[in-house]
């Protein structure tokens, strides 16, 4: 059973929405629990990642959808949000904070089905390839399929996200052990880089996404020998 929030002040939008899922369960053959909450402070304020879907509505009182899925994706890199608007214009602002998708009111079934099909799609591709960190405000979920590298400077772990950068205490060759079996190759004492966004190798630098990491000397023909390895099994995988 999946856990689905509906963040909405509006009594009718809610229950429509609710509706739809209702239907979605019963056609599908799938479980979810849905929690209501009608404003975006109530449902961030002690935030648990237990959530595979979050329907946010953008318009509401205290606090808009739009700022409040930013502190939402902040400690929780795998949740599928879907947005909720009256207005189109609002909805485009959603793909910032890498929302799946947004719905516009009135919602059909029809349009809600598309969506939210891929919305737990997403969120499964996300959490079987999720780790889960430590930070000052909590633990937070962490797709590896959006991880591009981590970094150690001075006993502080930087993972660097193509949406942004979670901080925490901790020693990169814990980090290694676990991302290791996710593809991540160290190629310094200071990096492990996801062969997923490496664009270029030139010399002793590597380009992961538009950021430039060195290559150690010691480290290089291990961590191209490596990077030829993981670049086999891909085509291998294709075949």
């Amino acid at each position: 059973m999946k856990n689905i929030a509906i963040v909405e002040d509006e009594d009718a939008a809610a229950e429509a929405l609710a509706a739809h899922i209702g239907q979605y369960s019963k056609r599908n053959g799938q479980e979810f629990r849905i929690s209501r909450f009608r404003d975006a402070v109530s449902f961030l304020e002690g935030y648990k990642a237990m959530y595979a879907v979050v329907f946010m509505d953008i318009q509401m009182p205290h606090r808009d959808g739009m700022s409040a899925a930013v502190d939402l994706r902040a400690i929780d890199k795998t949740v599928s949000i879907i947005f909720i608007t009256n207005l189109m214009q609002y909805a485009q602002k959603g793909y910032e904070v890498d929302a799946v998708a947004y719905l516009i009111k009135p919602v059909s079934y029809y349009d809600f089905a598309l969506k939210f099909r891929k919305a737990l799609d997403v969120y499964v591709m996300n959490t079987e390839q999720a780790v889960t960190v430590n930070t000052a405000g909590g633990l937070c979920r962490i797709s590896t399929e959006k991880l591009m590298y981590v970094e150690t400077v001075r006993h502080r772990l930087y993972y660097h996200l193509v949406d942004g950068v979670v901080e925490i205490t901790g020693a990169l060759y814990k980090v290694e052990e676990e991302l290791r079996g996710f593809g991540f190759l160290r190629c310094n004492q200071c990096y492990l880089v996801n062969p997923k966004f490496i664009v270029s190798i030139k010399g002793q630098e590597v380009q992961v996404g538009n950021e430039t990491l060195a290559i150690s000397r010691p480290r290089r023909s291990a961590f191209l020998a490596e990077l030829a390895d993981w670049y086999a099994g891909k085509e291998g995988h294709r075949e």
